[in-house]
């Protein structure tokens, strides 16, 4: 059975907030963090938007690629969501997403 995962980044619509995780499906991560409980992160500073995102067949990579980015300073990772994104558009619309 192949499986995909991947490293992401969301923000908010200021764009103040950076949040990166790793799933092994993109949908339904974005479908938790829409429904955040209150003491949530993504819920207390409003992260909905998808700005980024890579693709791993393996989950060590991906979780090795999580780390490295979380260790960036933040002018690092704007770059790194510019060369995919460069005007910061949510991306979640490309996915199909059943919710």
């Amino acid at each position: 059975m192949d499986h995909t995962f991947y490293v992401y980044m969301m923000t908010n619509r200021s764009c103040v907030v950076l949040y990166t995780g790793v799933t092994n499906s993109l949908e339904v991560r974005l479908w938790f963090h829409a429904r955040a409980e209150a003491k949530s992160l993504t819920k207390r500073y409003k992260v909905d938007r998808l700005v980024y995102f890579e693709e791993y067949d393996n989950p060590s990579d991906a979780i090795a690629r999580e780390k490295e980015i979380k260790k960036w300073r933040r002018a690092k990772k704007n770059a790194l969501v510019e060369t995919l994104n460069p005007k910061w558009e949510n991306l979640s619309a490309q996915l199909t997403l059943d919710w």
